[in-house]
């Protein structure tokens, strides 16, 4: 208060300059109301009216000065008054001019060292300007030769306007996802046939930021104090959390040392005292994307308290230096509030499972998943000697002859199809019995590329990819006469397509990943989803490069996390591709050809050889174990039903065939339909009532699919079967039988029972015929992703271990020290960080990988949060992956024991689990592996069962097609899709697999941690995130520790 002569203290007069609106929202009562409580201040509301249409003369004259700009504020008349009175201002104005333009705001933020995302500008004089230095492809825009590749951002540089475009690859599907102002529960809609971005303005173009589904708003009041809160991203689903009073929910989280010095410079650099701006945290560091002035939190007593301690210190301090502004030790506000006692706090989850008392807490899940049902891969091959091709194949190499060219884009696929068209016969020209049968089977397999060009109505590179490969080369003249030069004359087409995930899979899918959400988190139930928001559950999705994998991965989560809209968005938000982790198969390529040429060698002959290591005890130890006796007689049984089921194909595909015939024009392709590349949700009842094929396949490439096969099952010259084919013809087989039943081909049913007689051996086989080949096959496959699993383990015990010796440390903490630590947080919080930043910037734990480095740092702030246990945290690693490593990891884990390094340990298998394993055979679509690690907290640390690992698998969804009961036989054949097995265990029930027993077993087949990659810088968007491998470090950007060793992801 300022002094007045002998008379009693004058009270600081604050103005409230602000549209009413402002004035009197929540927020600004709640904190005004406080200051009034301190007895020092009064309060003077100016009120539209005066504002608006009163002479700045006339305004009330005040010490301190509320104001800053909303829709219809007069800035400039603010300003005047300011110059004419010239009281303290808590929010400079003329620094907010710059808020209304984003070019300036970046601008300003570079000045002050704040780092923002990579961007560049577009700046257009009239809508629709064309700039010589603005291009726009297919897969990115390049601005003064910055190529940005999508995903991309693209927002007005107008502050006001609000739509802000997102763009996807068209890798992931394409599309544009509109971020607005919340209306209602939506805060973005996505579009999925937009793909060109706008042209009618100015516009900002700038990297698009995977910060994993969450959004952390920072709020300042003064240099020193800033509070964040974390919030679903609006560009995961666009749909609003809300809490059951309708309020968005958000969750107080930490800021970082660097973070809340970004908040201080961010005051500084705008002048803006009470100031909220957007941050990303992306990849281990921290972006300011957005700067808003003036913002207050909603809804948090404790920072209403917090602003209004502080804005009296700012105000005593400018008008009252005098005066002490030391926090009394009772706040005015709280003297009759009654004690609220803290067990109406929701309790997030115990972790308590019964086997393993009350004091266990689960710490980590860790699952490996096979992709969702899918339609059959295809492959077809061709010479090709056609000058177009030839031409096109020059077009997209650079036109070197020698040099082979994938394409995959939708020009490229779209300049394919228009030659292919021209190339192939409208009809099919009467002659051809005459014809060589090469140029016949040349012909068909032009009309097969055309088809897979034209089917489905759309573009996709997750999908369709073609190779062409020179063969032959003759020389030629130069077109200018100068010499010659070599040109091809003879190529090879591979055009792979099919694998596509199924309306099915993804609904398989989606209710594993809310199973997942349900029952994987002991004591969470639906309390995940707040376990995630606030920073406690580190979640990391991983995928291979395959579409079906891709797409399986965005949609379970989209089950884990109850989001709602299309997968594209969810896919580049929260997924992660790593091919080199969780696909391929080089590495023991050489390992199953010989299991390829010995299961041949035993299903031909028509004696069963029997390893005398085997044992009717254990019949998994046999050499071709799984097998049926009657192998041989079954091939030329699988061989007849084949060609019966492709006759009828035949048939159905030569009426299609005469319809296109009679089709007068070829257009170019119709948009991209999102639903068909992304799997729909249900069948497509029109096309089963009509009686075609379920999905986009036509009779045509049906027909191309079973002859093939037919061809490749028996080669009738040289009178030899093909067993890999055995596969192939089950898949075939089965995916008819679930989606193509209402065609009634005869014999399917039966070819299903040989094929899958067959299979049952021939799959698990092609893995390693007998344990010690399958440990060794597995080993190579997976060697990768079992290093990155032993990595998680020892991360989370570590961070684990950090947390316990922490508590242990603060619980000795007197009373005292207590009360002091709170009452210097409340005068001065940034100066002072939480005992647990500390810890985690301790060595121990700067030695962990950069998974590790990100959740120590970003964390829930216990001081705010309605939450029992702040600093519980679970890791969550989700890898998707194919059938070849679901077979790789479980044959490692079974058969780890008969290495001779382990010679004489039990199997991490037990014996029951083995032969339900042997029974199961197929590990079918959505079939998975988990490891779930617990703690017991009340074992002490250096204890081996101080953590345990549980491991469980599921078969997936391994029901017959042919099932007829009433319950799941019945959805089956309305929903098209197989219900997905529940997970069993690997382990006798109440046995205890330590994790040092299971790091044991399991590192001589997994990759190092010193051998994973070092890091890299970031590229341009090859897919979805800016780098190559997502084993990047990046502890070493910390400045306080530049010295610390760096482990891998």
């Amino acid at each position: 208060m300022v002094e007045n002569g002998g008379a009693a203290p004058k009270k600081i007069k604050i103005g409230v300059c602000v549209m009413a609106k402002k004035a009197f929202s929540a927020p600004m009562g709640q904190i005004l109301e406080r200051l009034q409580a301190f007895g020092e201040f009064e309060i003077v509301h100016f009120g539209d009216k005066l504002i608006l249409e009163d002479p700045i003369e006339s305004w009330p004259i005040c010490d301190c000065l509320i104001a800053f700009y909303s829709t219809g504020y007069p800035l400039e008349k603010a300003e005047a008054y300011v110059a004419l009175r010239k009281p303290f201002l808590v929010n400079e104005l003329e620094p907010q001019h710059l808020l209304h333009d984003r070019r300036k705001v970046y601008e300003r933020l570079k000045m002050f060292g704040i780092p923002v995302p990579n961007y560049a500008l577009v700046n257009r004089e009239y809508p629709y300007q064309e700039l010589e230095y603005f291009a726009e492809q297919e897969d990115f825009v390049e601005v003064h030769g910055k190529r940005f590749w999508k995903p991309f951002v693209e927002k007005p540089v107008d502050g006001d306007d609000h739509s802000i475009m997102i763009y996807y690859p068209s890798s992931a599907g394409g599309g544009m996802k509109e971020l607005f102002r919340k209306v209602g529960n939506r805060s973005s809609e996505f579009h999925p046939d937009v793909r060109r971005v706008r042209h009618e303005g100015s516009y900002i173009y700038e990297e698009f930021m995977p910060t994993g589904g969450t959004d952390v708003k920072v709020y300042t009041v003064g240099r020193e104090y800033a509070h964040a809160e974390a919030r679903k991203s609006p560009v995961v689903d666009g749909v609003v959390m809300r809490n059951p009073d309708g309020k968005e929910v958000r969750y107080p989280v930490l800021l970082t040392p660097t973070e809340k010095q970004m908040a201080r410079d961010v005051c500084i650099a705008f002048r803006q005292a009470v100031c909220g701006f957007d941050l990303l945290r992306c990849e281990g560091r921290s972006y300011v994307c957005d700067v808003n002035g003036w913002s207050f939190v909603k809804n948090s007593h404790k920072y209403y308290d917090d602003a209004a301690c502080v804005l009296r210190k700012m105000f005593l301090d400018a008008k009252a230096p005098h005066l002490s502004s030391t926090i009394p030790p009772d706040l005015p506000w709280k003297v009759n509030e009654p004690i609220q006692s803290s067990e109406g706090l929701t309790r997030q989850g115990s972790g308590i499972i019964g086997t393993f008392g009350q004091s266990e807490e689960l710490r980590c899940v860790i699952a490996v998943i096979r992709h969702g049902d899918r339609t059959p891969k295809q492959k077809v091959k061709l010479k090709v000697t056609e000058e177009k091709l030839l031409n096109l194949m020059l077009k997209y190499n650079g036109g070197r002859p020698r040099a082979e060219t994938k394409l995959k884009s939708a020009v490229q696929l779209q300049d394919l199809l228009d030659a292919t068209r021209m190339l192939v016969p409208r009809s099919k020209s009467g002659r051809e019995s005459d014809s060589d049968a090469e140029d016949v089977e040349h012909a068909e397999k032009l009309r097969q590329v055309k088809a897979v060009l034209e089917e489905g109505g759309y573009f996709s590179g997750i999908y369709r990819k073609v190779q062409l490969k020179p063969l032959k080369w003759v020389r030629v003249p130069k077109s200018n006469g100068d010499g010659d030069e070599e040109r091809p004359i003879e190529a090879l087409m591979v055009l792979k397509y099919g694998g596509v995930l199924t309306h099915a899979g993804r609904k398989q899918a989606e209710e594993l990943g809310r199973y997942f959400r349900n029952n994987m988190y002991p004591g969470e139930g639906t309390g995940l989803l707040r376990l995630h928001s606030t920073y406690r559950h580190d979640l990391k999705i991983y995928s291979s490069d395959e579409g079906r994998v891709q797409m399986s991965a965005a949609a379970f989560a989209k089950g884990l996390l109850d989001l709602e809209g299309q997968l594209t968005p969810i896919l580049v938000s929260l997924v992660s591709k790593d091919s080199s982790m969780l696909d391929g198969l080089e590495d023991a390529s050489i390992e199953m050809d010989e299991a390829k040429a010995r299961l041949h060698e035993i299903i031909t002959s028509e004696a069963k050889t029997v390893n005398s290591n085997g044992s009717a005890e254990f019949p998994w130890m046999v050499d071709g174990a799984g097998l049926p006796a009657n192998a041989s007689p079954l091939l030329p049984k699988m061989v007849e039903l084949t060609k019966k089921v492709t006759g009828q194909v035949k048939l159905l595909a030569e009426d299609e065939d005469e319809k296109l015939a009679r089709t007068s024009s070829y257009e170019v392709l119709p948009p991209y339909d999102q639903a068909k590349a992304l799997g729909k949700t249900t069948i497509d009842v029109a096309r089963i009532a009509a009686g075609l094929p379920c999905g986009s396949e036509g009779f045509l490439l049906m027909f191309a699919r079973w002859k093939k096969l037919e061809r490749d099952l028996y080669n009738e010259r040289k009178g030899r079967f093909d067993v890999t084919q055995i596969p192939d013809v089950y898949d075939s087989c089965k995916y008819d039988l679930l989606h193509n039943a209402h065609l009634n081909l005869e014999g399917l049913a039966e070819l299903f029972k040989v094929a899958q007689l067959l299979a049952d051996g021939v799959i698990p086989n092609e893995y390693g015929i007998n344990p010690k080949q399958k440990l060794k096959i597995g080993s190579k496959i997976a060697r990768r992703l079992l290093g990155k699993l032993l990595i998680d383990l020892h991360n989370t015990r570590e961070e684990a271990i950090s947390v316990a010796e922490l508590k242990s440390c603060q619980d000795q903490t007197s009373d005292f020290c207590k009360a002091r630590k709170e009452e210097t947080d409340c005068q001065s919080r940034p100066k002072n960080e939480d005992p647990r930043r500390t810890s985690s910037t301790s060595e121990k734990s700067l030695d962990q990988d950069d998974d590790d480095d990100k959740e120590t740092k970003y964390r829930l702030d216990p001081k705010y949060a309605n939450v029992r246990s702040p600093e519980r945290h679970v890791r969550t690693r989700l890898y998707f992956t194919s059938e070849s490593h679901i077979h790789s990891l479980m044959n490692v884990l079974r058969y780890c024991n008969v290495d001779e390094s382990l010679q004489g340990e039990e199997s991490l298998v037990c014996n029951s689990a083995m032969e339900r394993l042997f029974k199961a055979r197929e590990l079918d679509y959505m079939s998975y592996i988990v490891l779930r690690m617990f703690e017991n907290t009340e074992v002490a640390l250096e204890d081996p069962k101080r953590f345990r690992i549980e491991m469980t698998f599921s078969r997936g969804a391994d029901l017959s097609p042919l099932e007829n009961d009433d319950g799941e036989g019945a959805l089956l054949h309305q929903e098209h899709t197989l219900p997905i097995m529940g997970p069993e265990r690997l382990q006798e029930a109440g046995s205890c697999l330590t994790l040092e027993q299971f790091e044991r077993m399991i590192r001589p087949f997994a990759m190092p941690a010193e051998d994973f990659p070092p890091p890299v810088t970031p590229q341009a968007f090859s897919g979805y995130f800016s780098k190559s491998t997502v084993l990047e470090r990046l502890v070493n950007l910390w400045p306080f520790h530049k010295n610390t060793v760096n482990n891998a992801k």
